[in-house]
Parts: structure tokens; C-alpha cells; sequence
């Protein structure tokens, strides 16, 4: 790490500051801000931040966690930096960087409610079979006039050529065009700080846009990634007069925002274990994959909003089925040669932490390949029925904490933590009066 500090400081004496960040549960960026003078002291393990930061509520104050939290005295945790990490900020007023932390429990372990120690713990379950993955995330974005609507709600952004808001039309190339200069800027960020995209396309939403994101042999390294771009493209937005949201369902009556994750598995000599044998191995890991569903909803879609995606009729998989070429289905196989054989999941949202989203996945994924699972017929028609998973947030949690398969793999004490987490959260977010609720019942 030492040596990537100097390296980057020599290649970029203009910057002063550094943003050490990490993400808490509900996918939010959290951290400070420090002197790139401390970068040498905080790669020795000199800096702190409070432990149970990862388990603030969406809103960044503290919720009941288990006894975590205010409840244990608020303890400090030391972090250490994660190699690779070490990137320039370019968008904002002045040059800075950022670097990620990974946060140590006292025990010189990491803290085993951080999502990317959850997903690296899923992760040593694969290896010990020697399952190597290969993974991509696909997230959908918003972007928003900055100034909302007088009732407070969130508007399509205008365009720079025309000054007319964005609309509707699915790869329509008229509105890369509009709000070229931001997607551009975008994709320029990202090969910057080393987030290797794919295409940009218009999607259905007003102001709805996909760039998707590379395959990526280091899956810890691909959620990373993930993460950065998702900052990238809230800071560039914020740059050119835009807000961009994640948010799964932004406006009721257009396209909700989905996570879409593509997983192969090879082995240590570069076969796809996914491949061959009538696809056996594939329909098993397909089968472990439906077999955990209803109970990693909660990681999939973690919040009220999210739930507002999964109704019928908003083009979202609503029943844990799977086939091949098949987007009305939650596990789609994909065409592709037998080397890229994989299967796409996509059902969650893109607001879903995608630490926690991948562990669920891959979870779930060797789940049927350990136990030869069986995932039924392929649906074959386009699938509408609503069946099977859980229609609220509130049932989701009660799924996922009596997951015996999520506990194996992420950990007893996390699915329990993040599982009240999750409670605390909504309890917060329900109590509120809302206009509507006098404008009803007053």
C-alpha cells in the first residue's frame, strides 16, 4: 500500500485531500476526509471511525441493531486501506482522491457485519471447492432536474440542446445526444479510477439510462467497482445540474431501476463449470439460486421503495422461475458459448447494496451446486404471475431471518444484525404522519 501511495502522489501532486470511504448496509457511501499527508499513517492502521457505522439507517442516524451501536458505548473500529483502492476524484471543485476501508474488529478480524467482509466470507465458501467466479453488474439510474416539483417530488431533467425534459424511448439516440456531456464525463470518470465500461443506452423511464458495467474475475474487486460508480455518477451528475438516483422505483408510472447480475464459475483450469453435461451443474446452481430467493429479498430489495418496483405490470420478475432467453423471469440464461456460459439474476434493485446482493447470488449459486438442486422446467412464456416471494418488507425480514442457507453462508450474527437492522429502519421510516394521511382522515 505504501508503494501505492507514493506512486499516486508522484503522479498527482495537485491533490490535497483524501475521501476515505466505505458502505454501510443500506448501500449509502459513508466516511472523512483527510491530508493526503495521512495517507502513510492511515495505511499503518492508525485511523479510526466508529464501528457501527454500517449500521446507521438509510438516513445516516442510528437505528436498534442487536445491541450494537449506542447500545455497546459506540466503540471505535481501526480500519486498514484496501490495496487497489487509491484513486483520483476529478469531478469536483478541487482535485482529490478517494481510497476504500476495510474496517478490523478487535480481534485483528474484519468486522463481520461490513458487507464487503460478508461477501468475501461467501466468497471462501466457493474457493474451498475450487469455484472461481466471474461476475458483472448491470445498475440503471435516474437522472433529475435538480430542483424538485412544489409537491416535492422529483422531475425529468432538461436537456442541453433543446432545453425540453427528457422523455420516453428505449435506446433512442436522440437523448445520448441531449445529455451527452454528462454521460460522457461519466464514462471518462470511470476509466479514470479504473471501472472498466461497457455500452450506454437510453432506457425506458424519462431520464433513465444503463452503463454497464465489465466482467471482472475479482469479485470483491467488481462490487468495489460498483460502488465508485455509482458515486461517479451522482458527483458528474451533481456537475452538470443534474441529481442521479439509484432509487428502485422513483415515479410510480415509469420504469423502476434494476440490478441485474451476471455470474459465470470456472474452475482452477479455466473450464466453465456451468458449462457441459446437458447443463447440469448450471440447473443446479439455477435450482440454489430459486431455492433462497424468498429469503434474500431482504438483500435484494431493501427498503419500502424497493417493494414498490416488485408489483405487476412494471416489467420486474415477481416469481422465483428461471429460463433461457427470457427477461420475464428472475434467473435468466443467457445466449452465449459454452466458455461464457452464466446465468443472469434480475431481481433486484439498484438501490440493493451490491456487496450483499453479490454474497446472496453466489450464495445461493453454490447452495445448488453442493446440494444438486433441482430449479423445475424452464418457463418458456412470458412470465406475469406474482407468486412465491414476499410482497412487503416487513415479511421479507421474517424469510431471512429463518434462513438456515443465508446463516451458513454470510453468518448466524450477521443475518440476525442486519435482519434487525433492517426492522429498525423501517420502524423510523413508518413513523410519520404524511400529508395525504390528514388530507384522508383528518
Amino acid at each position: 500500500m505504501l508503494e501505492e501511495i507514493r506512486t499516486f502522489l508522484d503522479s498527482h501532486p495537485d491533490v490535497m485531500e483524501v475521501d476515505v470511504i466505505s458502505v454501510d448496509l443500506p448501500g449509502k457511501v459513508f466516511g472523512k476526509r483527510y491530508s493526503v499527508k495521512d495517507l502513510e499513517k492511515l495505511a499503518a492502521g492508525q485511523g479510526k471511525m466508529p464501528a457501527a457505522m454500517h449500521l446507521m439507517c438509510a438516513k445516516g442516524y442510528p437505528v436498534p441493531a442487536k445491541g450494537y451501536g449506542f447500545d455497546d458505548g459506540d466503540p471505535d473500529a481501526t480500519f486498514e486501506l484496501v490495496p487497489g483502492s487509491l484513486q483520483y476524484v476529478g469531478w469536483e471543485s478541487v482535485p482529490r482522491a478517494q481510497v476504500m476501508a476495510r474496517f478490523i474488529a478487535p480481534q485483528n478480524q474484519g468486522l463481520f457485519w461490513e458487507p464487503r467482509n460478508v461477501l468475501q466470507r461467501v466468497l471462501k465458501h466457493l474457493a474451498a471447492e475450487n469455484y472461481l467466479p466471474v461476475v458483472a453488474f448491470e445498475l440503471e439510474f435516474y437522472l433529475c432536474d435538480i430542483e424538485m416539483t412544489v409537491e416535492g417530488a422529483i422531475q425529468p431533467p432538461t436537456g442541453r440542446l433543446t432545453g425540453g425534459r427528457d422523455g420516453l424511448g428505449v435506446l433512442a439516440m436522440e437523448r445520448l445526444s441531449e445529455f451527452g456531456d454528462c454521460l460522457t464525463e461519466i464514462v471518462q470518470r470511470c476509466a479514470e479510477q479504473g471501472v472498466l465500461t461497457g455500452p450506454v443506452s437510453a432506457e425506458l423511464g424519462p431520464g433513465q439510462y444503463e452503463i454497464n458495467l465489465q466482467h471482472n474475475r475479482d469479485v470483491l474487486a467488481a462490487a468495489d467497482q460498483c460502488v465508485m460508480f455509482q458515486r461517479i455518477v451522482r458527483g458528474v451528475a451533481l456537475k452538470h445540474g443534474y441529481r442521479a438516483s439509484f432509487m428502485a422505483k422513483p415515479y410510480l408510472d415509469q420504469s423502476g431501476n434494476g440490478l441485474h447480475m451476471h455470474v459465470s464459475i470456472y474452475d482452477r483450469n479455466g473450464r466453465n463449470v456451468l458449462a457441459g453435461n446437458d447443463d447440469e451443474k448450471l440447473r443446479s446452481a439455477v435450482g440454489g439460486l430459486l431455492e433462497v430467493l424468498p429469503a434474500s429479498m431482504t438483500f435484494l430489495a431493501p427498503n419500502v421503495n424497493a417493494f414498490r418496483r416488485l408489483q405487476p405490470g412494471n416489467n420486474t420478475p415477481l416469481t422465483p422461475n428461471w429460463g433461457y432467453e427470457n427477461r420475464s423471469v428472475a434467473v435468466r440464461v443467457p445466449l452465449s458459448d459454452a466458455h461464457n456460459r452464466r446465468v443472469e439474476h434480475r431481481v433486484a434493485g439498484a438501490d440493493a447494496n451490491p456487496y450483499l446482493a453479490m454474497a446472496v447470488v453466489l450464495a445461493g449459486m453454490h447452495c445448488g451446486l453442493d446440494r444438486c438442486l433441482d430449479p423445475g422446467a424452464p418457463t418458456e412464456e412470458i412470465c406475469l404471475d406474482a407468486s412465491g416471494l414476499p410482497t412487503d418488507l416487513r415479511t421479507a425480514i421474517a424469510l431471512t431471518e429463518k434462513s438456515d442457507a443465508l446463516k451458513e453462508y454470510l453468518g448466524c450474527e450477521f443475518v440476525e444484525v442486519f435482519a434487525a437492522q433492517r426492522v429498525g429502519e423501517l420502524k423510523e421510516f413508518e413513523h410519520y404522519i404524511s400529508a395525504r394521511e390528514y388530507d384522508w382522515y383528518l
